[in-house]
């Protein structure tokens, strides 16, 4: 695979002023770039959220259909424990000490995934080459979605505007079955990794043991316990996934999958034409900035403008330093893609996606 290079030519110097403005802040205010106790409330109570359902499942005598919306509340806190902790965590951005990073990043492990694999996959390749076709694999949908004109087109991507919401949910419960294992090959060949190459015995039997505990976890353990059909167990395990899929996969979707967000190609010599930051700001779509539930919840993954540019700040801050990118992104002449509300980022969304579904033999 071709290397990329971002521009260095930058005559309005747009980062750096972004960047000594963003610092002043924080030494104005003394205050960290990382977390706080907002953020380790927040943290207790999505696991609570994710994991109290989960414990009364397993130790209170209650019907069954209670069972499944329980399922779907563990859910709805397994995908907040992603945005919130996982996600700050495996940025270094949750808190100031290394340790709780490391210790916070690895819930990935009770969410189904894989440190290694997510920080390759986000860290290095999202972040980096964020919506360039062939290098962010945030983009690759195989052939069920076409999300850029630069994909192949098929007669059913006509219809993905209807059927796409209904794949969007198995996004975490492919990571607990096969989507770890094929990337981990994949990686450890080309030996990509954010900071040292991990020894493949000890990545590949991380992998192993960490799945084989999660399973035992999620779905034998349940089976031992309770007094339950075994394919009733494992459809609150897939309710709880597919809950949880659906809400991170709206949420990625919302920030980059867009009409307002570009999706360029390197040139042939593998350069880009603008520099990192810019090209950051041209690829990435805020929603519902001013939602204090949505902030809250989506770990500020709705203010992914800041985030892509500084990744490793946590999002606690981002309402903030939000209204210096904004000012200065406009000082600058460049764009900022937001949407005022999460319905109309989701109606925006799927307009884009039924556009990308017309055949574009037909367009020419």
């Amino acid at each position: 695979m071709k290397t990329i290079n971002f521009s260095r030519v930058n005559k309005a110097k747009f980062f750096r002023t972004l960047n000594k403005r963003v610092n002043t802040y924080f030494k104005e205010n003394n205050i960290k770039r990382t977390g706080n106790w907002k953020l380790y409330t927040k943290a207790t109570i999505m696991f609570s959220i994710f994991l109290l359902p989960f414990i009364v499942i397993l130790t209170v005598s209650l019907p069954q259909w209670s069972l499944l919306i329980l399922s779907i509340i563990s859910g709805i806190g397994m995908a907040g424990v992603g945005m919130n902790v996982m996600h700050d965590s495996n940025h270094d951005s949750f808190s100031s000490k290394k340790w709780v990073n490391k210790l916070m990043g690895s819930s990935i492990y009770i969410l189904a995934g894989n440190v290694y694999n997510w920080k390759v996959q986000h860290n290095v390749l999202h972040h980096t080459y964020t919506n360039v076709h062939g290098h962010d694999e945030d983009l690759d949908a195989g052939r069920i979605l076409r999300f850029t004109k630069h994909d192949e087109w098929k007669w059913h991507h006509k219809f993905q505007q209807y059927y796409s919401i209904l794949l969007y949910g198995l996004l975490t419960i492919n990571w607990a079955i096969t989507t770890d294992f094929i990337q981990m090959k994949r990686y450890m060949k080309r030996k990509l990794a954010y900071g040292k190459l991990p020894n493949p015995f000890v990545n590949w039997g991380t992998l192993v043991v960490s799945k084989f505990i999660y399973l035992t976890m999620w779905i034998i353990l349940p089976m031992l316990i309770l007094d339950l059909a075994w394919w009733k167990i494992l459809i609150g395990f897939f309710v709880m996934h597919y809950t949880a899929g659906l809400i991170l996969s709206v949420v990625f979707q919302l920030a980059h999958v867009m009409e307002d967000a570009e999706m360029p190609l390197p040139e042939k010599d593998g350069s880009m034409k603008n520099t990192w930051a810019i090209h950051q700001l041209k690829t990435t779509v805020n929603f519902s900035p001013k939602n204090r539930i949505i902030n809250w919840f989506t770990g500020g993954l709705n203010h992914q403008v800041e985030h892509h540019i500084f990744p490793n700040i946590s999002h606690i801050h981002y309402g903030k330093i939000a209204e210096i990118v904004k000012k200065t992104a406009q000082e600058f002449n460049l764009p900022y893609n937001e949407y005022k509300t999460t319905r109309k980022a989701i109606i925006a969304h799927f307009n884009y996606l039924r556009l990308m579904g017309k055949n574009p033999e037909l367009q020419a």
